[in-house]
């Protein structure tokens, strides 16, 4: 083949260090995007934020107006008119007044994980100090061993007891029988018996929380109802029903029940309420897991009868170029220092125009979920309509790819509470009508349905279609049970109940 050179027209998009920061922007969370622009507040001294007292400020112009005129006293005209330059050089710095964030562009980068970091600055006796707090809370195993190291424990029992230890579960079971124990500690112990790893168990089972360190959930109810009052009502035939009917109790089966415990059907009605108050996963009261706050976005109000939508202003301080450090910088003047001033400059304009074009993308993009989802604000969940990222795309002009990060893990507060924009975004199911109802609306229906049921007749699967079909929702028997296994509701036949 011959080889030439040829000459082609094109235009593509080509991904700039300040394209990919405006769009790694639109994606942060709202505590991403503070722990971002601190990080830039530290590192670039052109970035301050808006509304501080300018005490440091003027007393360090004051020094650089004081250095000027010691050094040359006749030149005052000479900053003026450099500072003029400068203006005009930053006029003439090309930007565009929009970024374009709207691209179909991977997500190549992986997500930071930011960390406050405690500022060592010094802060006048005015500032507002906030200190970050990360406590962890207690774990089972530790919340256990100190109640271990506060007992009375020969240096055998507490081998024995941290054995035991180690093996409960997060539910609070244990989840190993004592023979496995017993041989798993004959190495340490030779000597050990049986009845030794049965007598520290039962001291365990004391702890709190109560139930803990059973081997299944009839023990479990048991030590339960062992710590409750010796007079507290039907606290016996409780036990009678935890030790030897607990399988006819999980098939609620209430009449066999009521045959073998011999109880009328309102004393057995008592009976399983009192074991219902058991917690029969007693180790889920000691969590580890943090608390994790969410700050909305998005405010939502209804003025004078019209929603509006708000930015939080709360979110992210609002940034601006200092002043007195971009003076500072000489238009022809190519040493370190300056270049260091231009090219931080360039940075905090670049930044401002980034976080401006992310609300003004943020403020859209909830804008026109408002004005689509108005039932819900006005009526709840019943009334929420069918909606996809296509949909939104197509009313503000964009790619679906930027409504996706735009709707990540960004927060709407509304009058009905705080929800994550993607709430919203819900796929449809056809009506008998020939329209479209969305599927966070059937769920809806479904739980209004099922809390109206008869308890001793709950409604099955096949007679909830029934019921959605005569409001107009056409939805198989199969669908109905994959929407009441996504909410965790169970089973009719679970869900029978005597009172």
């Amino acid at each position: 083949m011959k080889q030439s050179i040829q000459l082609r027209l094109g235009q593509n998009l080509t991904m700039t260090p300040q394209l990919q920061q405006a769009i790694r922007l639109l994606q942060l969370s709202s505590l991403e995007l503070s722990a971002e622009i601190q990080e830039a507040l530290e590192s670039n001294p052109m970035l301050e934020v808006e509304g501080e007292e300018a005490n440091n400020n003027n007393t360090d112009a004051e020094k650089v107006n004081g250095e000027t005129s010691a050094s040359e006293p006749a030149n005052n005209n000479d900053v003026d008119a450099a500072t003029t330059e400068t203006d005009k050089a930053l006029q003439q710095t090309e930007m565009p007044d929009e970024l374009p964030v709207d691209t179909a562009w991977d997500d190549i980068y992986e997500p930071t994980t930011y960390q406050a970091s405690n500022s060592s600055s010094a802060s006048g006796p005015g500032d507002r100090e906030v200190e970050f707090q990360n406590p962890e809370s207690e774990s089972l195993w530790q919340h256990l061993s100190w109640q271990m190291d506060l007992t009375p424990f020969s240096p055998t029992d507490l081998q024995i007891a941290t054995t035991i230890i180690d093996s409960i579960s997060d539910d609070g079971y244990l989840d190993v029988s004592t023979e496995d124990l017993h041989n798993s500690l004959l190495k340490d112990l030779p000597e050990l018996e049986l009845d030794e790893v049965d007598a520290v168990l039962r001291q365990i089972q004391n702890f709190e929380p109560t139930g803990v360190a059973a081997r299944n959930l009839g023990e479990c109810l048991t030590l339960q109802l062992q710590q409750l009052a010796e007079d507290t009502p039907w606290r016996e035939q409780a036990f009678r029903l935890v030790r030897e009917h607990l399988d006819i109790l999980a098939s609620h089966d209430y009449s066999l029940l009521m045959r073998r415990m011999k109880l009328s059907e309102e004393d057995l009605g008592l009976v399983v309420e009192l074991i219902r108050s058991l917690n029969p996963r007693p180790g889920s009261q000691i969590s580890s897991q943090q608390t994790e706050y969410i700050v909305p976005d998005v405010f939502v109000r209804k003025i004078k009868g019209v929603w509006k939508v708000e930015l939080n202003a709360e979110v992210a301080p609002k940034l601006r170029i200092n002043n007195m450090y971009a003076g500072l910088i000489r238009r022809a003047d190519s040493s370190k220092d300056n270049n260091f001033l231009k090219d931080n400059l360039q940075e905090a304009r670049w930044l401002l125009k980034s976080l401006q074009s992310r609300n003004e993308t943020l403020l859209k993009v909830a804008t026109r979920i408002v004005e689509h989802q108005r039932g819900f604000l006005e009526h709840g969940e019943e009334a929420m309509k069918a909606l996809v990222l296509h949909d939104i795309a197509e009313a503000v002009e964009m790619h679906e790819s930027t409504i996706s990060r735009v709707t990540t893990r960004k927060y709407m507060h509304t009058p009905r509470g705080i929800f994550e924009l993607k709430y919203f975004f819900s796929s449809h199911v056809g009506t008998a009508n020939g329209g479209e109802c969305s599927s966070t609306a059937i769920r809806a229906f479904l739980k209004k349905l099922i809390a109206a049921e008869e308890p001793k007749k709950p409604l099955s699967d096949n007679k909830l279609a029934t019921l959605l079909a005569q409001q107009g929702i056409n939805v198989a028997r199969r669908t109905v049970a994959k929407y009441r296994e996504a909410m965790t509701i169970p089973p009719s036949n679970e869900r029978k109940r005597l009172m």
